[in-house]
């Protein structure tokens, strides 16, 4: 449950930064609070809506030899930019870029956190 919340506070500082480089075309109304909830819906998202597209669109993923997945993350991010009125995206180029800068954001501090031993490398079961 730790990791889960760690995770989350990552993803949120993650988006405070890929919004701030990304300022006239991505835009995130209100601070960290705003940041936060945008990590539960992309999560929420991810969670429920990616494993199908990835279903749906494994062939191409196949073919691209797994490259088709970053553009599968800019649609989640575009529709996220629609479920959540307080994000907003101005096209999914921008989702791409957008994913990308989220993505080596939270694997550069992941690691660091990992090589720290704040955040656990192995999920311990619940007993």
């Amino acid at each position: 449950m730790k990791n889960f919340f760690i995770r989350l506070l990552v993803s949120a500082v993650a988006v405070i930064f890929a919004v701030y480089f990304l300022d006239p075309h991505v835009k995130l109304k209100g601070g960290f609070e705003e940041a936060l909830l945008l990590a539960c819906v992309l999560g929420f998202l991810n969670a429920v809506l990616k494993p199908l597209l990835i279903l749906l669109t494994l062939p191409i993923t196949i073919l691209t030899m797994g490259i088709f997945l970053l553009f599968l993350n800019a649609f989640i991010i575009y529709i996220a930019s629609y479920l959540y009125e307080n994000f907003k995206v101005e096209s999914l180029w921008w989702a791409f870029l957008f994913s990308v800068i989220v993505s080596v954001i939270t694997s550069i501090i992941e690691s660091v956190l990992r090589r720290d031993k704040i955040l656990d490398t192995k999920q311990k079961e619940d007993v």
